[in-house]
């Protein structure tokens, strides 16, 4: 008879062996189905138009004219700044701009050809003597000296009608210099004053505003985000696969706002300039089967489709060692050679057949 103690561990260890029977990988074989090789991509919904709006000036923010959601044109007042103090510039602007205005100062030119009509008669009165003389010289009437005074001072006549001319051409190009900056200096003015007044670069609607009232607005965050033109998605592809992506790909698209759904959408523009800091590009898919509302900045999950095979030998992606090998079930490894590939499965070309068995390898 058996003693109770050793049959007891021979049922322990028959119920052990048991188990570990139960525990062996499933064999399973390789399955004929069709297989996509596609790369990820994360992203956002967008505006086709959309842009940020910034302020040229910085500033306090004063008023906002155009809430969240409002539809607005082009050049619709968006919202105002504080301009007290460029006010003022402009206002001093002006003052100074009439002060130096050219027709305003026409008396000063007046003054200037009145000069020149003196010198002018000086000058011919001056001619005259000098005559008188020379013709009381020829005759021997007078002395020398008194002709080289009228000489001296038909000379003198003549150098002062080119001065006062030179002067009336200096005063002429002061003033309208003078004029010209004034007016210039007022334009300045008014383009400072009213950039302190932000409007809208285009048809479209307010997405969102970053900035509210008493708030310092300036020219290097955005006030707000105005979008326009239908709903487009902006993808973050990584700079390993850009060079897979081409116009026209057929674009996989999962959104958290559609959890159950997912969409179709097509590349239409590639950013050839990399993001350096990121070492990922940027593209743009619009929808050929859209959900039936869409908000902007939604974040997407995109799958861009490179290639698909219809009849491709296929096995789960987590039964290959390495992306080289599989496990047979004797637990030795298989060379294979691999093909597409998604998250789910590998395509398999060569070193499997249809009927082999193989085992999940364990981690």
């Amino acid at each position: 008879m058996i003693p109770r103690q050793v049959c007891l561990y021979s049922i322990v260890i028959g119920f052990v062996w048991l188990a570990g029977c139960n525990n062996s990988p499933e064999a399973i074989t390789p399955q004929t189905m069709p297989v996509t090789e596609s790369v990820y991509a994360s992203g956002k919904i967008k505006s086709r138009q959309q842009y940020q709006v910034y302020s040229k000036v910085s500033g306090i923010l004063q008023k906002i004219y155009t809430p969240e959601g409002t539809a607005v044109k082009r050049g619709d007042i968006l919202f105002t700044l504080e301009k007290d103090n460029a006010s003022i510039a402009t206002e001093n602007a002006r003052l100074a701009s009439a002060t130096a205005d050219f027709a305003t100062n026409a008396g000063k030119l007046k003054e200037a050809k009145r000069a020149i009509d003196l010198a002018v008669r000086k000058l011919q009165q001056d001619s005259i003597l000098l005559q008188r003389q020379q013709n009381l010289w020829r005759q021997g009437i007078g002395s020398k000296i008194e002709l080289e005074q009228k000489e001296l001072a038909y000379e003198s006549s003549k150098l002062g009608v080119t001065n006062a001319r030179l002067q009336y051409e200096d005063l002429e190009r002061q003033l309208k210099l003078a004029a010209g900056q004034s007016r210039n200096n007022l334009q300045i003015a008014r383009i400072t004053e009213a950039d302190f007044t932000i409007r809208s670069e285009a048809d479209g609607t307010v997405l969102k505003i970053n900035k509210e009232p008493g708030e310092l607005v300036n020219s290097a965050n955005p006030i707000a985000i105005i979008g326009a033109g239908d709903f487009i998605i902006e993808l973050i592809i990584d700079e390993l696969d850009i060079t897979k992506i081409t116009k026209g790909q057929t674009v996989i698209v999962r959104m958290d706002s559609y959890a159950s759904s997912v969409y179709e959408a097509v590349i239409t523009f590639i950013n050839p300039m990399m993001d350096e800091r990121s070492r990922s590009f940027t593209a743009e898919a619009v929808f050929t089967k859209a959900p039936p509302t869409l908000f902007a900045n939604l974040t997407v999950e995109a799958s861009i489709v490179i290639r698909t095979k219809n009849n491709a030998l296929t096995i789960p992606r987590s039964y290959l060692v390495n992306d080289s090998s599989v496990m047979l079930e004797d637990g030795s490894l298989q060379k294979v050679s691999t093909g597409l590939m998604d998250y789910n499965l590998a395509e398999i070309t060569a070193g499997l057949k249809a009927e082999t068995k193989i085992i999940k390898p364990t981690p």
